[in-house]
């Protein structure tokens, strides 16, 4: 009888070898309460029940549905070793496990890892048996600073957070590699000079003389390739040109990608390692208070997507729900997304790019003060610098990544003592700025702007009255941005300096046409007295930021209801509430912005310079 293995998809498309092994489905796994395990020998016997990997011990689909706190779980497995990769080094991957995970095989430690949003990887060195056992153990604190995103700190759901994830909750994966082998690329797009420039890292014994390859490709065949001999340092830079008639942009109405064969050769011709990728040829630039891709003028009409699932919560059940999603978006008008307060699994971003929609890379940063009180959430650690540079590293290569947000809704009042959020945000915004300089970078989205030098400006706004929601902005012409909280700018952040300028969170209309009295249900002002109240609502606030020519775009809060938080354009369970052909209508019209080109200076500069 065959077993349908959840998740089966490679999940790292952009640096993906032929021979690779996918270790979802059924582990061995238990609850570890008192985090004790270790004492009690969990890692040396069988565990007391099975779960269905990479679906988080909460989820329905993981097939355990337990929603209390848990301060550690344990996992395992016997795994076999294909005979082809016998004598070769084998790496355990691990895409994510929230939020502190060790892992044994054998009985030996091979890999630690804190941080619940980005991979990690175990090298199990040459391996020479035909099975292994791995055990992984994930704790999962309550009461210290952890990046969480939208995790409940209370036993149940309420207000805009939700059922938490434990341990395994993407997919583990092995494959077999040379002694000597390529490490992931960073590749930067050069639309001036019409080609990519591929940092090549290598990794393992790495003597001079082995040529590193690049091959680029489109449908018609070959484009380009380059090639650079190793002087045994740590990593090669190639720069690969592109022919003016192959010359193609990667864009929202065609989101073109070529291919990308990278090879480490050794002396006699040989090749040691081989990996397929892609790239998309784009530019980010800032004109101004305009965010130009490729040189153009694009309104940015982002919605707000927080990636849960009904019944794998922050896991998509499969892939074809990620590309669902996408799609629900685009019909709705949406060009991208904030992807918000969560590190989206990678295929997601694979298919944005291939499918043309732009998005925000951002950090599940709530969660910093542990499970108390909501004002103790935004008091970040330095813990957090590290795990966003994982996230980062991972995606800088994504065309359709245009900016990064380390931080969301920082709430607390400026001083003229520094604090420790001063000295996170700083360091958040350093690191994005040092690892990419291709992009823009928001310090802190919401209210809180510490850093002077933050290349975007923007705020949350959830006024309900399109004409209150219009006063907002009238001192905006004259430098003079609406804040909220009650209070004064000057009280929360640093003054505007003339940044491009957004609302990156506003709407997030309360409207549940399955609503029944006493059923929890949450949204922001007041429930629009019908369908027909609805629309007007989203027409009058979404033309208040369309017809602003100052304004580069905006985000709508949200694209589906996420449990009891009922202000999506879709139901939770991915079902329209709305008059979509109304709702796109609204949303394409020419944006002010992209009218009024004589209003904004013609002065060119590299996004975030």
């Amino acid at each position: 009888m065959s077993v349908t293995i959840p998740r089966p998809e490679y999940p790292r498309p952009q640096f993906q070898r032929s021979e690779w092994q996918c270790l979802n489905g059924r582990w061995e796994f238990e609850i570890d309460a008192g985090d004790s395990g270790l004492e009690r020998g969990m890692l040396g016997r069988p565990l007391a029940s099975a779960i269905n990997v990479p679906f988080c011990p909460e989820s329905k689909l993981s097939g355990i549905e337990h929603v209390d706190f848990m301060a550690a779980v344990w996992y395992r497995r016997v795994v076999s070793i294909p005979e082809s990769w016998m004598g070769r080094r084998i790496l355990l991957h691990f895409q994510a496990v929230d939020y502190d995970a060790t892992v044994w095989v054998d009985g030996r430690e091979v890999a630690r890892h804190r941080g619940g949003f980005t991979p990690f990887t175990a090298d199990l060195g040459i391996v020479e048996k035909q099975e292994v056992t791995v055990v992984v153990r994930a704790r999962d604190t309550h009461d210290q600073p952890q990046p969480r995103g939208k995790q409940s700190w209370k036993y149940e759901n309420f207000a805009c957070l939700y059922t938490r994830t434990t341990g395994i909750w993407q997919t583990v994966w092995m494959e077999p590699v040379s002694e000597s082998r390529l490490e992931r690329a960073r590749i930067t797009p050069d639309v001036a000079r019409k080609r990519f420039v591929i940092e090549q890292p290598l990794r393992g014994v790495c003597p001079e003389g082995l040529t590193v390859e690049a091959v680029l490709s489109d449908i018609k065949g070959e484009v380009s390739r380059s090639a650079v001999v190793s002087d045994g340092s740590p990593s090669v830079l190639l720069e690969i040109e592109i022919p003016a008639e192959r010359l193609a942009l990667w864009s929202i109405e065609v989101p073109h990608l070529y291919d990308l064969r990278l090879r480490l050769i050794g002396p006699e011709g040989f090749i040691v390692d081989e990996v397929a990728s892609y790239a998309g040829l784009r530019s980010i630039r800032i004109r101004e208070k305009a965010v130009l891709l490729n040189d153009q003028t694009v309104f940015q009409r982002l919605v707000l997507d927080q990636g849960y699932y009904p019944d794998g919560l922050m896991t998509a059940p499969s892939d074809e729900d990620l590309v669902r999603d996408i799609r629900l978006a685009q019909e709705a008008g949406f060009n991208g997304a904030r992807l918000h307060q969560k590190v989206f699994e990678e295929r997601f971003l694979y298919h944005a790019d291939r499918m043309g929609y732009i998005v925000w890379g951002e950090f599940a940063d709530w969660g910093c003060g542990g499970f108390g009180p909501a004002g103790d959430h935004q008091k970040p650690g330095p813990s957090y610098v590290g795990e966003w540079i994982e996230a980062v590293e991972r995606d800088y290569s994504h065309p359709s990544i245009v900016g990064w947000c380390p931080l969301n809704e920082t709430f607390q009042r400026r001083s003229d003592r520094p604090t420790v959020l001063d000295d996170v945000t700083r360091a958040l915004f350093s690191a994005t700025k040092a690892i990419d300089r291709t992009r823009p970078v928001i310090d802190s989205s919401g209210y809180a702007h510490r850093v002077p030098e933050t290349d975007i400006y923007d705020l949350h706004d959830y006024e309900q009255d399109p004409v209150k929601f219009a006063a907002n902005y009238k001192g905006f012409n004259e430098g003079q941005p609406y804040f909220q909280p009650n209070g004064t700018q000057e009280q929360w952040s640093l003054p505007y300096r003339g940044q491009p300028f957004f609302v990156s969170e506003f709407g997030g209309i309360w409207w549940n046409p399955d609503a029944r009295d006493g059923e929890d249900s949450w949204g922001y002002g007041d429930r629009p007295a019908s369908l027909e109240a609805f629309h007007k609502r989203f027409e009058g606030l979404c033309n208040v930021l369309l017809e602003n020519p100052l304004m580069f775009g905006y985000c709508y809060t949200q694209l589906t209801d996420v449990f009891q938080e009922q202000n999506g354009i879709y139901t939770f369970d991915r079902r329209p509430k709305f008059d979509l052909d109304r709702i796109r209508a609204v949303q394409v019209k020419t944006a002010a912005i992209e009218r009024s080109e004589e209003r904004v200076a013609t002065r060119l500069v590299p996004a975030g310079a």
